[in-house]
Order: C-alpha cells, then structure tokens, then sequence
C-alpha cells in the first residue's frame, strides 16, 4: 500500500507543476475552467494527504472515492479544454496520460484497502 499513496501523491505534485505550465495562456473568457482544472488537482492533493495520514479505514475509503470522483472532474474538464481548443492536442495527452497514472494509483491504493476489510 505504501507504494500507492506515496505514488499518488509524487503524481499529484507533479500533475499540479504542469498544469501551471501548460495552461499558462488560456483566454480570458475562458480562465474559469483553467482555475476550475487548478483548484481540483489542489484539492485532489489535499484529499491524498489527508487519506495518507488517516488511521481509519472507513475513512480512508471515502476519502479515496472522493479523490476518483475529483480525478473525473478534472478529466471532464481537460476534455472540455481540448474540445474548445483552449489546449493543443498534444498538451491534453500530457495532461490525460499523468491523470490517468493518478487515477490508476489511486484505484489501486482503494482496493488495496479494500482488502484490509
């Protein structure tokens, strides 16, 4: 397990550096998703270290489903991003590929702990 949530978190910082790279220069009509795509990865962070440093099973896995349920946020508006050609394709693939190690990490680190039931 230690290996996931170290994982996820490393993703996580990682993702957040990018995002303030390549979403730079959105348009100004559109600087609400890019803040929406920021304030998501930020409190997905929030949401792996609380979960890292939580004792409580049950909690941890609400935690978690919330970190997938925000992971699918983020995805959605990333979409919404390319679709309105805000982003190049090749800076969503960058962008989709780190959220989809994220996601993978996560999912495991749950059923990791789902297991522990």
């Amino acid at each position: 397990m230690k290996e996931e949530k170290f994982k996820v978190v490393q993703f996580i910082r990682e993702m957040i550096l990018v995002i303030e790279k390549e979403l730079d220069n959105f348009p100004k009509k559109d600087i609400e998703v890019k803040h929406r795509i920021r304030t998501s990865t930020f409190d997905l962070l929030e949401l792996s270290y609380e979960a890292n440093s939580s004792f409580k099973i049950e909690y941890k896995q609400e935690l978690l489903t919330k970190m997938i349920a925000k992971i699918k946020i983020i995805d959605f508006l990333l979409n919404l991003s390319y679709d309105k050609k805000l982003i190049t394709e090749k800076k969503y693939f960058k962008l989709a590929l780190r959220l989809d190690d994220i996601a993978k990490y996560t999912n495991g680190w749950l059923k990791q702990i789902i297991g522990h039931d």
